[in-house]
């Protein structure tokens, strides 16, 4: 992951995306490099547009969160519930555990 964060500060700071610069932050950060993996991470770069890249993940999570709160109404407040039950049981047995 850390190939992808240089990657990505060079591309927010406006550098040049190449394998000197992934190079140069990785060192700066401390972390040894692999060239045959900033090799490969330049190579699948090559062609991307990464601010697009970056609205389409943001987006996900999104959808993903509009999906589940469809879920009905009904199926919520039986989980509720059942919740609640649980909660109660585990307190009732943490209080007996201090009492013995």
């Amino acid at each position: 992951m850390e190939y992808i964060y240089a990657a990505l500060l060079i591309h927010k700071a406006g550098g040049k995306l190449d394998e000197s610069t992934v190079k140069k932050v990785l060192e700066a950060a401390g972390k040894k490099t692999d060239d045959a993996r900033i090799k490969a991470l330049i190579a699948s770069l090559e062609g991307v547009n990464i601010e697009e890249a970056i609205k389409k993940a943001a987006a996900a999570p999104v959808a993903v969160a509009a999906a589940t709160s469809a879920a009905p109404a009904a199926e919520k407040k039986e989980d509720k519930k059942e919740d609640e039950k649980k909660n109660e049981e585990q307190a009732a047995a943490g209080l007996s555990a201090l009492f013995g």
